[in-house]
């Protein structure tokens, strides 16, 4: 009877010991894809893009088609694809929205210029993150990606990087609602 009941205590022993070696697999997992998300203030880089948003805007000719907001496209993603989407709209912007956009005034392509260079700045941090095989793309982010790339491409370059730019609050409200609590001033 002594032996029954010894056998009976390792079982819950056992489970308790597997509940726990899953909870802190999982907040491992966990604290290495914070270790992905962005690491910086957006603070400057909303407070250039809100400087120059009014005129961006105001050079729009297309101003009830979209490219990042009807669709959504943005808030169906999932927190596992939050490094890829933030990864392939950083590239998105650095690769074609800002050398497709041909800006005169001075001032606000000296706004743009910064923002582009935050921009590379955080497509580094997350390039390291990558090499070190934490931030994966599933079919959901690499669709979504898709559907931005199509919108961009349904308008000539120099609309949809104009489009695409006065767009850019929607991206940075989506990068600081994902990446809460991993900036840093």
């Amino acid at each position: 009877m002594i032996m029954n009941s010894t056998r009976d205590m390792k079982a819950p022993c056992v489970s308790l010991w597997l509940v726990a070696a899953v909870f802190f697999l999982c907040s491992v997992r966990a604290r290495g894809l914070r270790r992905c998300l962005i690491s910086m203030d957006l603070h400057h880089i909303e407070e250039a893009f809100q400087e120059i948003k009014k005129t961006i805007q105001a050079k729009d000719p297309f101003q009830n088609v979209t490219i990042l907001s009807t669709s959504e496209t943005l808030h169906r993603i999932k927190p596992l694809d939050v490094c890829c989407m933030t990864k392939n709209l950083l590239a998105f912007y650095v690769d074609k929205v800002f050398k497709d956009h041909q800006e005169l005034n001075p001032q606000i392509l000296r706004k743009i210029s910064s923002i582009a260079n935050s921009f590379l700045y955080m497509q580094k941090a997350l390039r390291q993150c990558q090499e070190q095989r934490q931030c994966h793309c599933r079919d959901e982010a690499t669709n979504a990606t898709r559907i931005i790339h199509s919108n961009y491409d349904q308008l000539e370059a120099p609309s949809a990087a104009i489009k695409s730019l006065g767009e850019l609050d929607v991206f940075l409200a989506w990068i600081d609602k994902n990446h809460q609590g991993t900036s840093a001033a």
